[in-house]
């Protein structure tokens, strides 16, 4: 049932929740750290381990998906929003951090695109057709 999709992703959330102060309060900050992060990562743990086992029918699924697509827009962008604000509390090192990750973030996906190999038309195309025996 959609239902127990519902009832899936608020257990993750709750447990994320959890989990996120926990390693907040070991790390010695007064804060959630990666609390929605976890919880997706267990969102997804959960719904494979219970579709591979045979325990998640079609309507469940549907509930996990639909909510699971409501959920990460919402609450990433309210996570987003808190991050920038404490950013901007915390001073330059906190703005100086944010920029330098963006900056090193950029550096690598430019490398990644650089080092990937072109591929002629002719072999793509040959790659592409099934082959035939």
């Amino acid at each position: 049932m959609i239902i127990y999709g519902t009832a899936l992703l608020a257990v993750c959330h709750l447990l994320g929740i959890f989990l996120g102060d926990l390693l907040g309060a070991l790390l010695g900050v007064k804060t959630n750290v990666g609390g929605v992060g976890i919880a997706m990562i267990l969102l997804i743990c959960a719904r494979l381990w219970l579709h591979k086992r045979g325990l998640m029918p079609q309507t469940t699924e549907m509930g996990v998906g639909f909510w699971g697509a409501m959920y990460i827009p919402v609450v990433v962008a309210m996570a987003a929003t808190q991050n920038v604000v404490a950013a901007l509390r915390g001073g330059p090192v906190a703005l100086l951090a944010a920029f330098g990750s963006v900056l090193v973030c950029a550096c690598f996906v430019s490398l990644i695109n650089r080092t990937e190999r072109n591929v002629p038309e002719a072999e793509a195309k040959a790659h592409a057709a099934p082959h035939r025996a």
